[in-house]
């Protein structure tokens, strides 16, 4: 980007509350490292070294002389090719103004230097040849756009939400934010935004880029063959993330555990896990591949995130998840200044230690020359038997239903359960408490998770409830039916297009006794591996005991809860950080 060379006091300011940068690196006194931050911003789009201001914003100012002004100029000249630079003082600061060169790559005694975010991050020698080879292609999200018409394409209302994500606030024109956030500049008198601006700021993105888009699938099971829902959000960058982690948060499950008075939600993968790797699609996108979109999936028991762009130019597949580089460099520096981006270069081990303290396995990173997948899965099993093709990923079809509905009524299924019992039927009831009357009819777990979806969408369908919750249809339609006799919910309008209306608020009291015969006390198969994995780890998480046992989570839970009612086990403490008791032994078959 064209550097402005001389700033004013205001914009001094505006830096000072910023920070370091992509563009802006502050120094307290002159010293040998300034050719590396020369050298660094010669590489990449230009930038600033700010002399006599700490690494924490704080001005020391610095004693200004003939001999200092020497001295950096001849620094800036012997450094490999030479780098003209430009000095500016204001008060007791020394500005000096790096230009982008055009004799790339640049070094200094040192080495080789490129600037990435705040940092400035020495090559190795294979990262300098490839570096050599790329110069005359400039980087996508630099690039000036001469199609773009400011102030008639630019909506004004996403800059606003993009200052307030921020946080920056100051007193300078919307013209001189733009230029000091390093998405425009003036040319002829006229201001033009680069193509990172535009992808954040255009009213209309796809005007541009046909690769502005987010396209954002639910799955009724682990394969494509039912859809329930797809959304395509192109608004910008900051409302495309925005808009595609909420449509995760809403369909993925959500487990209420009831240990006292409260009822803690615990959701099917962690927030921060799948947030970071939206933000990674997102920020690390190929725009200038226009084949393919990114896709956000969402299965029954996985989420699959693709971007076009495999790896990064220069990082080798052993350096994955070590060292931080970026496609696009600007666009990378805007996310940073946002809550979204908690500290370049850290995701990937914040994305796994969220999945571990969840007690989830680790994620899946799948790639190639030209496509990165993200594969986010909530047992170990379904991680080592799905593997990543064409068919799998990338897109949303129609093809096989039938075959998939049948492979979704099995994950509902009892695996082996001697005790199971039919869809519906109550296991460890609670009472439903309305307006502070107990009604007669006593309402179980799966009524529970019916009127979970049913709260959250009051549009869903059965087919939908199905899906969520693991039940069989025909058990959802006599819960249904319950609930309806029970005068707790009521259909507004018509099978289709109409709503469900739940009168008044329900509320999941404590557990009471089973409805139906006691169970016996012996217990099959599973129930044996269930307490096998208990104690050799009393810690162990139901997804845990699922991936071990090879039995679907619903079905741990209810033998969980089987085991509970019947005092056979406790639970300890909360439901994260608690463990598990065997109260007694009960005869094993």
């Amino acid at each position: 980007m064209k550097q402005k060379t001389e700033i004013t006091k205001n914009e001094l300011d505006f830096i000072l509350g910023q920070g370091e940068g992509q563009f802006t690196e502050f120094k307290e006194r002159p010293d040998k490292s300034i050719s590396k931050e020369m050298v660094a911003f010669a590489n990449s789009t230009g930038g600033r070294i700010f002399i006599g201001i700490s690494d924490d914003n704080k001005i020391k100012g610095v004693n200004q002389s003939n001999k200092l002004t020497s001295q950096i100029i001849d620094t800036a000249l012997n450094c490999d090719p030479k780098i003209y630079v430009n000095l500016q003082q204001i008060d007791d600061i020394l500005v000096v103004s790096v230009p982008e060169s055009k004799n790339k790559p640049y070094s200094c005694s040192s080495g080789f230097y490129l600037r990435v975010g705040a940092n400035s991050q020495k090559l190795t020698r294979d990262e300098i040849f490839k570096f050599a080879i790329s110069q005359g292609i400039k980087a996508f999200d630099e690039e000036i756009n001469s199609k773009f018409n400011y102030p008639d394409d630019f909506d004004i209302l996403k800059f606003n939400d993009y200052l307030k994500a921020a946080k920056i606030e100051s007193d300078l024109s919307e013209e001189s934010l733009l230029i000091n956030l390093g998405v425009a500049e003036y040319q002829d008198e006229k201001l033009v935004l680069n193509n990172a601006g535009i992808l954040f700021f255009a009213k209309n993105p796809s005007k541009f880029f046909f690769s502005s888009k987010v396209v954002c699938g639910e799955f009724a099971y682990d394969d494509k063959a039912k859809i329930l829902d797809k959304k395509v959000y192109d608004d910008g960058l900051l409302e495309n993330i925005k808009q595609a982690i909420n449509f995760i948060t809403k369909r993925i499950k959500v487990e209420f555990v009831i240990e006292s008075a409260e009822r803690e939600e615990i959701p099917q993968y962690p927030e921060e896990a799948y947030r970071e790797a939206v933000v990674n699609a997102i920020m690390h996108r190929d725009y200038v591949d226009k084949s393919s979109d990114i896709f956000i999936e969402v299965y029954r028991n996985k989420i699959i995130i693709t971007n076009p762009g495999g790896l990064v130019n220069w990082l080798k597949k052993e350096d994955f998840g070590k060292l931080s580089k970026t496609r696009n460099t600007l666009i990378a520096s805007l996310l940073a200044r946002t809550t979204y981006v908690e500290k370049m270069g850290t995701g990937i081990s914040r994305m796994n230690n969220a999945m571990k303290k969840a007690g989830l396995p680790e994620l899946v990173f799948d790639y190639d020359e030209f496509t990165f997948f993200t594969n986010i899965y909530e047992n170990e099993k379904i991680a080592s038997t799905n593997k990543i093709t064409e068919e799998t990923v990338g897109g949303i079809d129609h093809k096989n239903e039938k075959e998939g509905e049948k492979e979704g009524e099995e994950y509902g299924e009892k695996e082996g359960e001697e005790y199971g019992e039919k869809e519906g039927e109550k296991e460890g009831e609670k009472h439903v408490v309305k307006y502070g009357k107990k009604y007669d009819v006593k309402y179980g777990e799966n009524d529970e998770k019916v009127l979970s979806q049913i709260s959250r969408n009051n549009k869903i369908s059965i087919s939908s409830i199905v899906a969520y919750t693991g039940l069989s249809a025909s058990g959802v339609e006599k819960i249904i039916l319950r609930l309806k006799d029970g005068g707790v919910i009521k259909r507004i309008g018509p099978a289709k297009g109409g709503h469900w209306e739940m009168i008044g608020n329900v509320i999941v009291m404590e557990y009471g006794e089973r409805y139906g015969e006691k169970y016996g006390e012996k217990y099959g198969k599973n129930e044996e591996k269930v307490l096998s994995q208990m104690s050799q780890n009393n810690k162990i998480s139901i997804s845990n005991i699922a991936a071990l046992t090879g039995l679907s989570t619903s079905g741990v839970e209810k033998i969980i809860l089987r085991l509970k009612n019947s005092r056979v086990i406790e639970r300890i403490g909360p439901a994260k950080g608690g463990h598990w008791e065997i109260i007694k032994n009960k005869n094993i078959e």
